[in-house]
């Protein structure tokens, strides 16, 4: 059976494009910094994303340990959204292999209260940790891919520098908040220290994120990325892709925009399911069915059985992501076989 796959973005296919690149890739020993496509594109992500430069990165959640580890001593606190992928789902690492703790504070959306986050800052207390480091995250996943106003960003980014706190920026998915709000990627990236993008969502490529940030701190997280194990040699071969990813393939985000406004306004009409359609601003829908009288497991049985795939996200929440792989006459379908199996 050939399913219809919400499950995430992270499930997308590389390319025909990306193949023949990953095919002809000129490539080099990474570790000596002779590997010409990776250098390519560690300069256009630099470029793109406002920084000074830039490293390619195994996956996302080393990127985001790899900054953390960099940014900060053992014992700093890092101030963080309660519901951040940082926090929830990437199994403990800050604190396993940075020695930090984490300060979660609540936000609205995925977004902090600037007030909140000041108010964290901790003071010059022998009992206290320092504040070594204030995470965001945008597009926040678990609030549905809502994207974290830029004013937002900017209010925390002038709070961090009055204290001398440096600002990270987990940005899995931050071309999406991008072609969202129609600006460049930049213009959010300007209120953050240090950002770390995924290359493998949205954007297609099979493997790989980018960290970057100023040249100093990406010397010193070249030598985290080495003591992680994610020295690389002949990476050009998983470069090459994400330069395609960078160069071919944000603008085409929009079509997941538009297809998850149309799967949302399809569900809310079934009977049992509610989504807020208003809320769905990227590629992420939540919706809720609890008034189903179906558990998490029922309902995602009922869709594999009918050939659509989903991921549980919370008790009656489960979760639709769409993306390249996704077409607007797939969601069609969908919508209406979920209507005939709930409705």
């Amino acid at each position: 059976m050939n399913f219809i796959d919400f499950r995430s973005d992270t499930v997308t296919k590389p390319t025909e494009e990306m193949r023949e690149a990953m095919f002809n890739a000129k490539v080099g020993d990474d570790v000596y910094g002779e590997d010409p496509t990776v250098n390519r594109l560690e300069a256009l992500a630099a470029q793109i994303l406002g920084k000074e430069d830039a490293l390619f990165v195994t996956s996302g959640t080393q990127g985001n340990q790899i900054a953390i580890l960099t940014h900060c001593a053992p014992g700093d606190e890092v101030i963080l959204e309660a519901e951040s992928h940082i926090f929830l789902y990437e199994g403990g690492a800050a604190s396993a292999l940075a020695g930090i703790q984490t300060r979660p504070l609540q936000g609205l959306n995925g977004a902090m209260d600037p007030l909140a986050v000041k108010k964290a800052i901790r003071g010059d207390d022998i009992h206290y940790p320092y504040s070594g480091l204030i995470c965001l995250e945008n597009t926040h996943n678990k609030a549905g891919g809502r994207i974290v106003p830029i004013d937002t960003m900017k209010s925390i980014y002038e709070i961090a520098k009055d204290k001398d706190i440096p600002v990270h920026l987990d940005g899995a998915r931050l071309f999406n908040a991008a072609v969202a709000t129609g600006v460049s990627a930049s213009k959010f990236t300007q209120y953050v220290d240090t950002v770390q993008v995924c290359l493998s969502k949205g954007l297609s490529a099979p493997v790989g994120s980018i960290l970057a940030g100023s040249k100093s701190f990406i010397k010193e997280a070249r030598k985290w990325r080495k003591r992680l194990g994610g020295g690389l040699r002949q990476v050009g071969v998983l470069a090459a892709p994400g330069i395609i990813a960078l160069e071919n393939m944000v603008s085409r985000l929009a079509e997941d925009h538009t297809n998850a406004k149309l799967l949302a306004e399809g569900l809310t009409q079934i009977p049992g399911l509610n989504v807020c359609v208003p809320n769905v601003e990227t590629n992420i829908i939540l919706c809720n069915i609890k008034k189903s009288g179906l558990s998490n497991d029922q309902f995602l049985t009922l869709l594999k059985d009918a050939g659509i795939l989903a991921g549980p996200f919370d008790d009656g929440i489960i979760r639709f992501v769409t993306h390249r792989e996704v077409t607007s006459d797939m969601v069609q379908t969908a919508i209406q076989s979920i209507n005939q199996i709930i409705g």
